[in-house]
Parts: C-alpha cells; sequence; structure tokens
C-alpha cells in the first residue's frame, strides 16, 4: 500500500467535503492536512530525484561515489583482511570454487549504514527529519538495508569475472607481496561497472517504506494544525 497515495487522498477528500458543505473548520483540517502530506511527499521524493531549483534535492544519487567508497572500503577492511588472506591461501582456497558468503554473512555493515544515516540527516531532508524524531526514526530500516547490501555484497563476490581474477591473481610468483592490492584493484573493478541509477534503486527500495510513515504524519499532523487554526477561527 503507498502511505503517500492513501493520505493524499483522504485529505484532498476531507478538502472537498469542506468546500461542498461549506465548513470551514474541515476544509481548515483538510488543507492542512493535505499541505503536510504533499510536502513530506515531495521532501522523500526529493531524496532520489533531482528537482530543477530545489537546492538539495537527489542527494542520494549525488553522493554516489561515496557510497562505492564505502563499500570498497568495508570489503577492504573486513573481507580482506591479512588474516582472512592468510587463512584463504593456506588452506588452499585458490584452487577451487571461492565461496565468501559466510563471511558476508558475518560481517558487520553497521559503518555503512550510519553512513547513509549521516547522508540523509545532512541532505536538506534533514530538517524535516528531525519533527519526526530525528535520524532514530531511521533505525527501523536497519535490517532490511543490512539484508539488501549483502545480498549485492554476495552478489559481487560470487560473480565468475571476480572469481577468475581471484584465481590469476593467486597464480603470481609475487602475490604474497602485493595480494592485497591486487584483491583490492578488483573489488575497484566490479563497483566500477555500478551506475548511480543502480545505487539509486537499491537504496531506495530499503528506505521508502520507512520514509513513508513521515508522509502519513505530516498529515495527521497538519490536519491537527488545521483543526486549531480553525477553531481560533471561529
Amino acid at each position: 500500500m503507498n502511505k503517500g497515495l492513501v493520505t493524499n487522498g483522504l485529505a484532498a477528500a476531507i478538502t472537498a467535503a469542506g468546500f461542498a458543505a461549506e465548513q470551514p473548520l474541515l476544509t481548515s483540517v483538510g488543507l492542512f492536512s493535505l499541505s503536510g502530506a504533499l510536502t513530506n511527499e515531495l521532501a522523500v521524493h526529493m531524496l532520489f530525484e533531482k528537482v530543477p531549483g530545489l537546492y538539495g534535492s537527489g542527494v542520494i544519487p549525488a553522493k554516489f561515489e561515496s557510497f562505492k567508497k564505502a563499500i570498497h572500503e568495508l570489503m577492504m577492511q573486513q573481507f580482506f583482511t591479512d588474516e582472512n588472506i592468510d587463512r584463504f591461501l593456506s588452506d588452499g582456497a585458490g584452487h577451487r570454487a571461492l565461496d565468501l558468503s559466510g563471511v558476508i554473512a558475518g560481517v558487520d555493515l553497521t559503518p555503512a549504514f550510519d553512513a547513509l544515516v549521516e547522508t540523509v540527516a545532512q541532505s536538506s531532508f534533514g530538517g524535516m527529519l528531525a519533527m519526526f524524531g530525528g535520524v532514530e526514526a531511521l533505525a527501523p530500516m536497519k535490517a532490511p538495508f543490512e539484508e539488501k547490501m549483502k545480498a549485492s555484497l554476495t552478489e559481487i563476490a560470487a560473480s565468475d569475472n571476480f572469481h577468475e581474477q581471484l584465481k590469476a591473481a593467486l597464480e603470481q610468483p609475487d602475490m604474497l607481496s602485493d595480494f592485497r592490492s591486487q584483491i583490492a584493484q578488483i573489488v575497484q573493478n566490479r563497483l566500477d561497472e555500478l551506475t548511480p541509477e543502480l545505487v539509486k534503486r537499491l537504496v531506495q527500495d530499503m528506505i521508502r517504506e520507512h520514509l513513508g510513515w513521515l508522509v502519513v504524519w505530516g498529515g495527521v499532523f497538519g490536519g491537527l494544525i488545521g483543526l486549531v487554526a480553525g477553531l481560533l477561527q471561529a
């Protein structure tokens, strides 16, 4: 269910009913509710889409390179540590199919999630988000974020191209001295295949559901403000 569509529809219906019945109080409630819901709907939209003339819109695609850098650092600092590489080589894993799903499943994605939250908080959406509990309002999306990210990282690590390049690196005579730097380059090459649109869709699918409640509460609080304004004018 599209929370924003339902909220805006109800607010518009209340407004129309107020005009039709010539009830100023009902009209005030409807107009304020519609204003709050539409404003928050626009703010959510602006996170993902660039709106001409509105500074700060499209912040997620604009931070595309920052996301890529964060993913690269995550993989190199948590997946391909010196200890993991030593264990990988000593087990002779380079000569059989590579399976990093176990490592990815156990990795801590909190730094990546924190970076996403910071990006949202520093955007033009941050001020409005503060009205509804601040960055804590985004806490429910941490679990789906981690699930989606781990699935994406597993897909990257499981690709044939990734395996072939990693095995080729293992066969080099000087692999022990520059193995980690070669892996870093392989990871970077794979990340370079990502596009801003793919990253936008990945993040958008994860957080739209949770940010949709901001539209609902925008309509609710707008309606309450309209009710107070209507009573004061009565």
